[in-house]
C-alpha cells in the first residue's frame, strides 16, 4: 500500500469532539473514527497489497486450492508471508504439527510488532481485552507501519477504533479482491501474476525503511537484506529465522558500540 502521510487526514474529525464527553458520546467518537480508519484503507498501499494477493490467488489455484481455503487463509491467517508458507506446506504433502510449526516460525517476527503497538493504542483502565485481541489479528506490515507512524498524531481514545476500522476495512477489501482474482487469474499472464505478488516484498522495504525511527533498525534492515541470500544458500527453510537472529543482533551491537565511542 502506499505509504500513508505522517499527519492524520484533514479531514478527521476535531479531537475536542465527542471523544471527552459522556458514555454516550465516547460510543459515537468510537464509531466516527472507525469510519475514518476505513476510509483510510483505502489507498495506494491497500491497492499493492491487493495485487500482491492477487499474485497469492494465481499461486493458491495452482497448487490446488479450493477458492473457499484460498478465502479461508486470506481472512484468518491475513499475514501474506504466512499464507505463502502454508500453501508451500499443504502442496508439498506436509503434516499438520510440520506446517504449524513452520507457520509459527514465519509469524514470529509480529509478537514483537504488536508488544509495541499495544501500548500505543490502549486507553489504560479502559481498554478491554477482547478490543486488543481483535486488534492483533490486523497486525501485520501495512497496519502496523501505517499506525506507527500515524495513530499518535490522533487523541488516544481514537486510536484504538481507528486501527480497527484501518485493519477490518483493509482485509475486507483484500479479502474480496482475492476472491474475484481466484476466478479471473486463469485468463491473466503467469508474469503478470508473478510480477504482481513481487509488488508486496518490495512496499514491505520500502515502509519499513520509511517507519524505521532508530539508527539500530536501519542497520538491522541492511544487514538483513544482505545476510539473507546467503542463508538462504546456506540454511534453507531457516533462512528467515536465522538472518533476523544474527542481523537483528550484529546491527544492536554496532549501534550501541558507535554510540559507545562516537
Amino acid at each position: 500500500m502506499p505509504t500513508p502521510p505522517s499527519a492524520p487526514d484533514s479531514s478527521a474529525p476535531d479531537p475536542s469532539e465527542p471523544a471527552d464527553q459522556g458514555a454516550g458520546g465516547d460510543a459515537v467518537a468510537a464509531h466516527v473514527w472507525a469510519l475514518r480508519g476505513m476510509r483510510a484503507a483505502v489507498s495506494i498501499p491497500a491497492l499493492i497489497l491487493t495485487a500482491a494477493f492477487v499474485g497469492y490467488a494465481g499461486l493458491a489455484r495452482e497448487s490446488g486450492l479450493t477458492l473457499g481455503e484460498t478465502l479461508a487463509m486470506a481472512g484468518l491467517v491475513w499475514a501474506l508471508p504466512s499464507i505463502v508458507v502454508l500453501t508451500g506446506a499443504i502442496s508439498a504433502g506436509m503434516g499438520l504439527l510440520p506446517a504449524a510449526v513452520a507457520v509459527a516460525l514465519a509469524s514470529v517476527r509480529l509478537m514483537p510488532m504488536t508488544m509495541a503497538l499495544m501500548p500505543i493504542i490502549r486507553v489504560e483502565g479502559k481498554t478491554r481485552k477482547w478490543h486488543l485481541l481483535v486488534a492483533s489479528h490486523f497486525v501485520a506490515v501495512t497496519a502496523w507501519v501505517f499506525a506507527m507512524r500515524n495513530l499518535e498524531n490522533y487523541p488516544r481514545e481514537a486510536r484504538l477504533p481507528f486501527f480497527i476500522g484501518f485493519g477490518g476495512g483493509l482485509t475486507g477489501f483484500v479479502f474480496c479482491m482475492t476472491g474475484v482474482a481466484y476466478l479471473l487469474v486463469e485468463r491473466m499472464p503467469v508474469l503478470l501474476a508473478g510480477a504482481l505478488f513481487m509488488l508486496t516484498p518490495v512496499y514491505f522495504v520500502c515502509s519499513l525503511w520509511g517507519a524505521a525511527r532508530a539508527a539500530a533498525d536501519k542497520a538491522a534492515m541492511i544487514a538483513g537484506l544482505a545476510l539473507g541470500p546467503l542463508f538462504h544458500l546456506l540454511l534453507p527453510g531457516l533462512d528467515l529465522l536465522w538472518t533476523g537472529l544474527v542481523g537483528g543482533t550484529l546491527a544492536y551491537g554496532a549501534t550501541r558500540a558507535w554510540r559507545r565511542f562516537s
